[in-house]
This record gives structure tokens, sequence and C-alpha cells, in this order.
């Protein structure tokens, strides 16, 4: 009967199999070069009519035989009487999606709002470099040597892998992005448009506007980044540092707790500790945490923001330096589409290469961490990654009479102010700038401005300064990394211990008691997974913050066998009436294999809720089998 009960579980498990292989959304390409369908479109203010479809264009314009792929489009309609030409949006990143853009309520009423898939991101052809993710999410430390060889190797792999697989990367340039949108404002039958771009996809507003001048009507330009700029100048990086450090003297809360808020922060970064009692800290990923915390000033972007930042350095507590450290290995991994990166950063490989041959970081405050994540450091990824033909002619400025806006903060950390002004603005023979006082990067802008700024230049052409207001920098945030850092380990170690307190607890009523009524065993085998699962994964995690901190707290061989084995004891010890050793070892392991099939399904934070209910069910499935044979032996 054992053995008629094991392969009917094995059958069970084979099913269950079925939950790893549930469809991934996909986006093909369609018939025809061009379609357009009614829908819906969420902005700041709810939902409003749109159109939606998709063009075909090719991989890659240089080559008369490439394949096709296809671009998702969304025309977000005006909602009032036309007052200007529509405005294509083009964010940032690279490696980002160009279809978010919940602040087009702040436009439409007067002007569609068009949104083009970048290709390699949005498109029917993503270039997804899961060996990157990997390298980075296993790293020891992110801009470590190590650490620092193994992303460079990940990307030359992804690189072989999507061209052994038929992709042709050097379609994937910001000209033929450029092409893709021109393509479409002919498709839609425009005649001259706008365009508002920010951050990196200044980049293409500006290719843009020197291949098509003809098609645009005006340009602006949130958070601008000229040629070159890819990598961070240090010197920049200090002296906005500085700008912070008056601005802290001038704060009766910060100069009480500093005399010299730059000196302040390079004893901090120059000195991180190893750990935070039992918790490694990796001190390369606390200055780029560092980094990337500097380019927003306001409340929205935290806890990685200006002041939540400089409060961490000031504090130099090791508990706020280690959930920089966690921050750095849970977010800056999978924050770009890695593959379509990496095309588009490559119009700036030179301007890397430069860098690393002057000598790099002079010896900087934050130091060279977040260029070194970007690039790989000297030899980095720009030396493995194929470089598009198409990229060599736009690699310096050239003059533009597109009527054209700039847009920048003060403190912006991440596309400084003064490189617009000093080397844009003068090949502009029909721009203006205007620089936001004490504000960083582009979520300051749409977090702290009002639209009038954008609605009246895309309306008239006029740069109306009234309504600009300048914010003061508030020292004191409203949750400190410090009190995240305690909280999140709090979090973790307290419902790791009461996981073991209560398997240990299930495990000796069944003991001592002949374990739980069949009701209410039931009653627990099906509501009790989600807190084990949890909790199980925190007694995981809660070691690799000790002894593993190469491994990814996020990845299949974490979750699912500390998953599994927490829901198969809990789920056993809910059913046993005295323990014994075979069904004990059956019931986890087919909740560690029911664990391995539900990871799969889903993926990000989703695929722990999968992973739960794949074991739970596994588990319940393997105890279903098991009472039959029990009822049978009691027969």
């Amino acid at each position: 009967m054992r053995r008629i009960s094991i392969v009917v579980l094995v059958a069970v498990m084979a099913g269950l199999g079925l939950l790893n292989v549930w469809p991934e959304a996909t986006f093909e390409v369609p018939e025809g070069g061009f379609s357009l369908r009614d829908c819906d479109y969420e902005v700041e203010t709810g939902t409003v009519a749109a159109d939606c479809g998709t063009i075909v264009v090719p991989e890659n314009r240089r080559d008369p035989g490439s394949g096709r792929i296809a671009l998702p489009v969304i025309r977000i309609r005006a909602t009032g009487p036309v007052t200007g030409a529509p405005i294509f949006r083009l964010n940032g990143g690279p490696g980002a999606t160009n279809l978010e853009f919940p602040q087009a309520a702040r436009l439409i009423g007067g002007h569609d709002v068009v949104l083009v898939g970048y290709r390699g991101v949005d498109g029917s052809r993503r270039l997804d470099c899961p060996e990157v993710d990997h390298a980075l999410q296993t790293s020891a430390d992110l801009t470590g040597a190590e650490g620092l060889r193994a992303a460079t190797a990940a990307f030359g792999d992804c690189a072989r892998r999507l061209t052994g697989d038929g992709v042709d990367l050097t379609g994937y340039s910001i000209t033929q992005r450029v092409d893709d949108l021109e393509e479409t404002r002919k498709a839609l039958g425009y005649g001259r448009i706008n365009l508002l771009s920010s951050s990196a996809g200044t980049r293409t507003a500006m290719i843009y506007s020197w291949r098509y001048p003809a098609s645009l009507e005006r340009s602006a330009m949130i958070s601008v980044n000229p040629p070159g700029h890819f990598v961070w100048d240090p010197r920049i990086t200090d002296r906005q540092l500085g700008r912070y450090a008056e601005l802290c003297r001038a704060d009766a809360g910060c100069s009480g707790r500093t005399a010299d808020l730059t000196d302040a922060m390079r004893k901090v970064a120059a000195d991180v500790p190893d750990r935070w009692g039992p918790l490694r800290i990796k001190d390369g990923n606390v200055r780029v945490a560092g980094m990337y915390g500097m380019f927003r000033n306001g409340p929205g972007a935290a806890p990685l923001n200006a002041p939540t930042l400089i409060d961490a350095y000031l504090s130099g507590d090791p508990a706020a330096l280690w959930a920089l450290s966690v921050l750095g290995d849970l977010v800056l991994p999978t924050s770009f589409v890695w593959g379509e990166f990496a095309s588009f950063g490559m119009i700036d490989a030179p301007a890397a290469a430069r860098y690393y041959a002057d000598g790099g970081d002079p010896g900087s405050i934050l130091g060279n961490e977040a260029t070194d994540l970007l690039w790989g450091g000297p030899g980095g990824f720009f030396t493995s990654w194929p470089d598009s033909p198409d990229n060599a002619e736009y690699r310096a400025l050239r003059p533009s009479d597109v009527e054209t806006l700039l847009i920048g903060g003060s403190v912006d950390f991440s596309t400084p102010a003064e490189l617009a002004t000093r080397e844009l603005l003068p090949m502009l023979s029909r721009g203006r700038q205007v620089v936001l006082p004490e504000l960083g990067h582009t979520g300051d802008f749409w977090e702290h401005q009002p639209p009038a700024l954008l609605v009246t230049f895309f309306d008239s052409g006029r740069v109306v300064e009234d309504g600009i207001t300048s914010r003061a920098v508030d020292f004191r945030p409203a949750v400190t990394m410090s009190v995240i850092g305690r909280g999140l380990f709090g979090v973790v170690a307290g419902t790791a211990l009461l996981t073991v307190v209560l398997l240990a607890a299930m495990m000796f009523r069944v003991r001592r008691r002949g374990g739980y009524r069949v009701r209410t065993g039931v009653v627990l085998r099906w509501v009790t997974p989600v807190f084990f699962g949890v909790g199980g994964w925190f007694c995981a995690v809660l070691l690799i913050w000790t002894a593993g901190p190469a491994a990814f707290i996020g990845s299949g061989v974490v979750a699912v066998p500390s998953v599994g084995v927490a829901v198969g004891l809990s789920a056993y010890a809910a059913w046993a009436r005295r323990l014994r050793l075979v069904p004990l070892v059956v019931t986890v392991a087919a909740a560690v294999l029911g664990a391995a099939a539900g990871f799969g399904a889903l993926s990000d934070i989703a695929a722990l809720a999968t992973t739960i209910l794949g074991a739970a069910v596994a588990a319940n499935l393997a105890l279903v089998v098991l009472s039959r044979e029990r009822a049978a032996r009691e027969e």
C-alpha cells in the first residue's frame, strides 16, 4: 500500500508541474504595419479614452533582409478642444518602459499624448538578460572587483545568447528608436509634433531634432543628459554635495548634527562597517545606494531620497547602512532591461572608456561605485556588447533650430543642470532653460512643479516662470534608514523565531497529545501555510543576511526549500496522530516539489505567493493519499 501511495503522489506532483508552465504574457507581431483600437488608459485622475495598437517596424533598418518587430502604440486622446500639436512622450532609463505615464492627465486638456513602446523593452522582442540579473543578485558586493567581473562576463554571455537566437543587437540604437517614432507620427497622420522627454529620453529627443527637425513643433526636456554623460562627473557630484552642505548650514537641525556635511559624508563613505551585529554590510552597495539616493529631493522617492540618505550618513548608524546595503541588493539588479540598457548606452561607450583611461574617480566623496555598476568598471561591458554603426554620428552635439525648453533641478545628481547650460543650450538657436531651485531629478519636477510651465510652452512657446517655487530641503525625513533597518530586521527575525517556536509546539503536541482533532487539523492545514511559508522563507533570509551574502533572497534556491519545508512540517503536524518518519518525509518532499512548481508561475514578489500555494496544495494532496493508506491500515 505504501508503494502504491508513493506512486500516486509522484503522479499528483507531475500534474502540479503544470503550474510552472502557465503562459507568460507575450506580444506577437501582428499582420500588417499599423493598427489601433479603442481602449482605456489609467492616469492620475482616473481612466481616460485612448487608442491602443501596434506598429510593425524592421528590427534593423540598415539591413534590407531584416526581420520585423512590433511595438505598442498608445494615443491618449485630448479631453477638450485641441490647442496644440500632439505630445510624444519619451521616458528615461535606459532599459525602462515608455508606456507608463500617469502624469499625462496634466497635458491632455488640449493635446493628444502619444506613447510609442521602446524597441527592446516594450515590443515583441525584449532584450532581457537573466545572466546579468543573476550575476548582480548573487554578488557578494555589487561593485566589488569579483562582482564587476561577473557582471561584465554576464553581459558578454547575454549578447552571445541573444545573437545566437537571431537578435540583431546593432538594430537597438537610439537612432532606430527615433525612426520608430517618426514612422508612428506618419502612421497617425500628424504633421508636426511636440516632444516631452526626461533623463535618458532627452538623448532620444536630441537625435530626433537632428534627424527630423521639420517634424517637430517644440521639444521640452526634463533632466537633460547631453552626449557623453552616461558617466557621472565626480567633481560635479562633489559640488552638488557642497550645495547640500550650504543648505545644511542654514538649517538649525542639520547644522546641529555636523559642522561640515561633505566631510561627514566622506568619512562614513570611506569607512563603512563590515557588519551590524551579525548582519553583513556590503560597502559598495552602500555607496551605490548613496548615489542613487541623492537623485531625488522629494518624499515621493522614499526610502531612497536625498534627505533620507543624508540622515543615514550623518547618523553613521550601522543599522541605516545595512538597510542601504539590503536595498541595493533588492532594487538595483532588476531595475532595468539590461540588454536594452546596454544597446542604448553604447552610444557613450567611448566616453566611458576615456573616463577610466583618465583614472576614473579622483577621490570624490561618494566614490566611483555608481558609474562602476552601470559600466562594469575598466574593461566593462562596453568591450563585449555590439556597438551599432548608427551611434558614430550622434556622439557629439549638433546645432538645432527646434524651439526647445530645458528643465533641470539645481541639485539633480543624475543629470546636473549645469551640463545642459554649458553644453546643450549654446547649440540651440531657439532654446530656453529653467533651473528649478533645490529640486533633484525628474520625479521632483512632476511632484512639485505646476503643469502650466509645460502646457503654456507647448501651446504658445512662451516660458512662464511665475508659478515656479523654491522648495526648501527638509533634512528631517519622515522615516529614517535606521528605523527602516531595525524594522526590517525585527519583522524578519521575529517572524522567523515565531515560526520555529510554533512548529516546535505543534510537533510537541503531536508527540504528547496525539495531535489535533480532524476538523481542527484540516483548518490548520489550509489556513496556516501563508504564515509558515513566509516564516520559513524569513528563516532562510536571516541565514543569508548573516552567513551567505552572495545568495539572492528572492531566488528559487532560497524560496523553494525554505517555504516547502516549513509548509510541509506544519501540514504534517496538523495531520499526524503520532510522529512517524516516512509520512513526515513524504509530506515535506511533496511540499518542496509543490513549491518548486509554484515558484515559476509568477514573477517578483508574487512568486512567493504561488510558491506557498504550490507547497500547500502538494502537501495536502500528499496527506490525502497518506490518510487513505492510514484508513485502510486501520480497517
